[in-house]
Formats: structure tokens, C-alpha cells, sequence
């Protein structure tokens, strides 16, 4: 799939030429986009896989290359619990095991069969683990605690994104560019209280003064209604976690016990090169105390959020397409939490394979 050769940071080190470390549980599809009896085509960083629900409701995960010709396997058929190709009919069991070659009757001595890849269905998302499979057992899978309360409501992100997975890590990281949100969201200026960093994590805190407009209907719904300035004993405050490879984002009012916005976020990497990202997300608004409000406003949140995300996927596709021109990365990086976030995700990625 890709080198596992370490990667060497320097001054020198291209973040975008850094491949995402595939030992890791990764998001595919919406669970449902798998509907029983179907086949569904996905990829990780160049690696065509193949996801299979079948008819019983079994949900399994193969190599998208069938054994013989290598053609795609999702061109083929559900076969009871297994996939034809369909080409010439070879049979593949959940494990990739080959099951039967009609050309060889019925001969025990079978052909080799495809990779098979852990798979688990949670949030109403479809994970793959698409690394060394040996490894599985160690890695802790992602955890959404606020996906399950009832008192949250879940909205379900998916977004193919033009550019790099480490555009997106800087771009939720960074809040100082609430500028680029200034039509939707007036003029705050964020204000960083605290920063830290981990093995495996980067971490910023902040919170938000109002400078200039009024805070929209969609903001005050899903975070409070107001933005306190940075005088308050006890502020607002957000919190921002890069903890590799997936990244958080929780809001909490002051006095609150539960943040009133709790977003989880995974970038797959789609092509070999890694320049287009899939992005999957949770995103988690407390319910008011009015029941049923919500779901009243709730299309209201949707288009407000529809806009921020917009946004930011046309910035980070333009930072993906100044790379690309220039042929190496150009950043002139200055606030010291994004550098602390570039040094970890080059120190935690993988050699890319380049074409």
C-alpha cells in the first residue's frame, strides 16, 4: 500500500507529501450507503476495497481486486454469503478465501484468495482498518460517547474534499481564520487561553470575542447565545484535539456540565497520492430544554453549517492547488500551535506512495 519507511522531519519535510498511517480504524461510507445485498467500491489512499453487506446483513470488507485478472470484484455479485466476480465467476468468501473456480469443477486445489480487512459498523458509519491486520486488536477504536445520549442530536457528515488530510487538521486547529467566516458569522476574534501536546495529540483551548455584526441564528442555537469576553472568571470556552489520526472540536458554556456542540472528524485519504480526502464526521448539538425544539430548527442548523463547511472546503482547495503549482509546500507558518500540530502529524504519518 505504501512504505512503512519512517519518515525524516527536518526544515525541509513537505507535510503534504506524508502519507496517512493506514494502522488505524478509518471511516469508508455512511452505513446507509451499504444496504443489504449490495456491493459498494471504496478506497484508502489508492487501495481499492470493497464493501459487502449481504443479504443476512453480514457486513465484510475485501481487497476490490478479484484474484484472477485483477479486475474490480464490485463488478461481480452477491452470491449467498460470498462475491462472484463477474468475469468468470470465482467465488470469494467474507474471509477473501476462494471458494470455487467454475472452470476447475470440482478440484480441492483452489487458487489463492484476496485480503480481507477488520471491519466494524458504529455511529452509522462503516469502518475499515486497512493497515496491518495484526495489529488490530491493539488499536483503540474511535469513541463518540455523545453519539449515543439522548441528549444530543447527530448530524452526519461526508464531504470529498480536494486536498491533502493535513489541510483539514490546520484548518479546524487554526482558529484564527474566523476572518474567512466573517459573512456568516460577523467579526470574532479568537483568543487562544491554553495549548498542549502529547505523544500522540495536540490540544488548543480558546475562546471567542465578539468584535463586530451580530451572532447568527444558527450559532446561537447550536452553541448558546452569547460569545463572553476573555474578562469572565469562567469563559466560554472550545476545545480543539488533534489526536492522531482523527480530530475533535467541543463547545461548552460557561456553567454548562455538556458542551453544547461535540464534533468528531476522520480524514481518508482516497487517492494514492493522497491529494483528495473524504471527510467523515459527527457532529453533536445538545437539545434545548424545549422538547422537540430541535428537530424545529433543525434545518436551519443545516444550512448554516452547510455554509461554514462550504467555505472551508474552498480555502483548503486552494491551499491544495498553490501546493500543487508551486510543487512543494511554501507555508510560512507562524502561530506556534499549528507547528506543534505539523510536527506531530509528520512524526506520526507514513512514507506516501507516489506515482
Amino acid at each position: 500500500m505504501r512504505s512503512r519507511a519512517a519518515v525524516a522531519i527536518d526544515a525541509k519535510t513537505d507535510l503534504r507529501r506524508i502519507g496517512s498511517d493506514p494502522d488505524f480504524w478509518y471511516p469508508l461510507a455512511l452505513s446507509k450507503e451499504v444496504k443489504r445485498g449490495s456491493l459498494r467500491p471504496v478506497a484508502f489512499a489508492g487501495e481499492p476495497i470493497l464493501l459487502v453487506r449481504s443479504q443476512s446483513g453480514a457486513l465484510f470488507a475485501l481487497e476490490d481486486r478479484c484474484a484472477h485478472r485483477q479486475v474490480p470484484l464490485h463488478l461481480g455479485v452477491l452470491s449467498g454469503e460470498s462475491v462472484k466476480c463477474g468475469y468468470h465467476g470465482w467465488c470469494f468468501d467474507k474471509t477473501g478465501r476462494c471458494e470455487s473456480v467454475p472452470s476447475l469443477g470440482a478440484t480441492k486445489a483452489l487458487p489463492n484468495g484476496v485480503r480481507s480487512y477488520p471491519c466494524r459498523e458504529a455511529y452509522g458509519l462503516i469502518f475499515v482498518f486497512p493497515g496491518d491486520a495484526s495489529k488490530e486488536p491493539t488499536v483503540a477504536f474511535p469513541r463518540a460517547p455523545s453519539w449515543a445520549d439522548p441528549d444530543y442530536k447527530t448530524r452526519t457528515l461526508s464531504r470529498r474534499i480536494g486536498c491533502h488530510y493535513t489541510f483539514m487538521h490546520e484548518n479546524l486547529m487554526d482558529m484564527n481564520h474566523q476572518f474567512l467566516h466573517r459573512r456568516l458569522m460577523g467579526g470574532i476574534q479568537p483568543i487562544l487561553l491554553d495549548a498542549r501536546r502529547g505523544e500522540d495529540w495536540v490540544e488548543a483551548t480558546y475562546e471567542f470575542k465578539r468584535v463586530s455584526g451580530r451572532q447568527s441564528f444558527g450559532e446561537k442555537f447550536m452553541i448558546g447565545p452569547k460569545i463572553k469576553h476573555a474578562a469572565a472568571s469562567v469563559p466560554d470556552a472550545m476545545v480543539i484535539t488533534t489526536r492522531y489520526p482523527y480530530q475533535t472540536l467541543t463547545f461548552k458554556m460557561a456553567g454548562h456540565d455538556k458542551p453544547g456542540l461535540d464534533l468528531w472528524l476522520a480524514y481518508v485519504p482516497v487517492d494514492r497520492e493522497q491529494r483528495v480526502n473524504h471527510s467523515y464526521g459527527l457532529m453533536m448539538i445538545r437539545k434545548p430544554g424545549i422538547p422537540g425544539l430541535i428537530h424545529l430548527f433543525w434545518p436551519f442548523i443545516r444550512v448554516f453549517t452547510d455554509g461554514i463547511f462550504s467555505q472551508d472546503q474552498d480555502i483548503v482547495e486552494a491551499e491544495q492547488r498553490a501546493h500543487d503549482e508551486q510543487g512543494e509546500d511554501r507555508n510560512q507558518e507562524v502561530f506556534p500551535v499549528i507547528k506543534t500540530l505539523r510536527e506531530l502529524l509528520a512524526k506520526k504519518g507514513v512514507a506516501a506512495a507516489r506515482l
